[in-house]
C-alpha cells in the first residue's frame, strides 16, 4: 500500500491544544470517541488555567500523546499510546474532515507502532474501536492488525510484535525506498543499541530492522553504508558528510554520527532515493546525491 508520509512529535503546544479542541467540537470527529466530551472539557480547563506555551507534561498525563503532521508540518490529528501492563492501547483520531480518505490513519498507525514497540517495548498494540466506524476499523485491519475479541459494541484488535517485525520486514517502505545493511554493519549496530539509552535511539533499531540485509562483498556501491562519505541535499542544501559510529563523530568536519538525525535517515539508501524525514520541530527532504566513498567498493572491510 501506498502511504503518505506522517510522523509522530511528542511536543504539544498551546496552539496545538486550540486546534485539538476545534477537532473535538465536530460531531463526526467525536462520534466513536467514548470520553471526547471529557476530554474537550480537560483541554478547555488546561489552556485556561496554565500559561504556558508547551503542555507536553500535561497531556502525558496517564499516557503518551502525540500530533500527527504531514510531510507540510500540517498538524492532521493525534495518537494516544497507552502501556498496561505488556500491553500497549492506541487511540487514533485524524481530525479534519477533508483529510479523511488520505490514508493518514494508517501511516499514523506505522509510526505510533513503531514507538510502542520499539520505544515503550509492548508486546502488544490493541485498538478497541467501535463496531459501526468502518474507517478505523479497516485502517488498523489493513495495517495487520488481527481481530481479538468482539462485544455488541465494541470491537479489539490486536498486533504482537512477533508479526509486528514479520510485517516489517515484508513490506519494510511505507512512504520511502526499501534500504540495505550489511550483515557486518547491522551486528555492530546491534551491540550499540544494546547499551545505546538515548531516546530516539528506537529510530534507528526501526530502521535496521525494516533494512535489506546484504553481504558486505555483494552490496553496490552506491548504498550508504557506515563510514561512507556522501553528497546529501538536505531541503535543496548540499552537504558532504561521512556516516560515523558514535565515537568518531565530528560535526565540525562533516563526520555524522548513525545516532543524530540524518545520520540514522540516510543509512542504506542510495543514490538518487529522495525521502521525508522528521526532525525536532519540522520535517526535511533528504536526497542521496552521490555516494563518493563506501568501505566495501574500495575493499575496506575492516573498517
Amino acid at each position: 500500500m501506498n502511504m503518505p508520509f506522517v510522523s509522530l512529535s511528542p511536543e504539544i503546544t498551546r496552539a496545538n491544544a486550540l486546534t485539538l479542541m476545534t477537532w473535538l467540537e465536530d460531531e463526526d470527529v467525536t462520534r466513536y470517541l467514548s470520553d471526547s466530551h471529557d476530554v474537550s472539557r480537560s483541554i478547555e480547563q488546561v489552556i485556561e488555567r496554565v500559561q504556558l506555551p508547551i503542555l507536553t507534561h500535561l497531556f502525558n498525563q496517564g499516557g503518551r500523546f502525540f500530533m500527527v503532521y504531514d510531510q507540510h508540518d500540517v498538524s492532521v490529528g493525534f495518537v494516544r499510546l497507552v502501556k498496561r501492563g505488556r500491553d500497549c492501547e492506541m487511540v487514533l483520531v485524524i481530525g479534519d474532515r477533508g483529510n479523511w480518505g488520505r490514508k493518514l490513519g494508517a501511516s499514523a498507525i506505522r509510526e505510533g507502532m513503531k514507538i510502542a514497540f520499539f520505544e515503550m517495548r509492548a508486546e502488544r498494540v490493541i485498538a478497541k474501536i467501535h463496531r459501526d466506524n468502518a474507517r478505523s476499523l479497516n485502517a488498523f485491519l489493513h495495517s495487520g492488525f488481527l481481530l481479538d475479541r468482539e462485544t455488541a459494541a465494541m470491537k479489539s484488535l490486536v498486533m504482537n510484535a512477533a508479526r509486528y517485525l514479520q510485517l516489517l520486514r515484508k513490506h519494510p517502505a511505507v512512504h520511502a525506498a526499501d534500504i540495505y545493511i550489511t550483515e557486518i554493519d547491522k551486528a555492530r549496530l546491534r551491540n550499540l543499541i544494546d547499551f545505546e539509552l538515548g531516546p530516539d535511539i528506537f529510530e534507528l533499531e526501526h530502521e535496521i530492522e525494516r533494512a535489506i540485509v546484504v553481504d558486505a562483498r555483494k552490496v553496490t556501491d552506491d548504498v550508504v553504508t557506515m563510514n561512507s562519505r556522501a553528497l546529501l541535499h538536505v531541503n535543496d542544501e548540499a552537504m558532504e558528510i561521512a556516516l560515523v559510529y558514535p565515537e568518531e563523530a565530528d560535526d565540525r568536519s562533516g563526520k555524522l554520527s548513525v545516532f543524530s538525525g540524518i545520520g540514522t535517515a540516510i543509512l542504506g539508501y542510495r543514490e538518487g532515493d529522495v525521502f521525508n524525514w522528521r526532525m525536532p520541530g519540522h520535517t526535511c527532504r533528504i536526497r542521496i546525491g552521490k555516494v563518493l566513498y563506501q568501505p566495501e567498493a574500495a575493499g575496506h572491510f575492516h573498517l
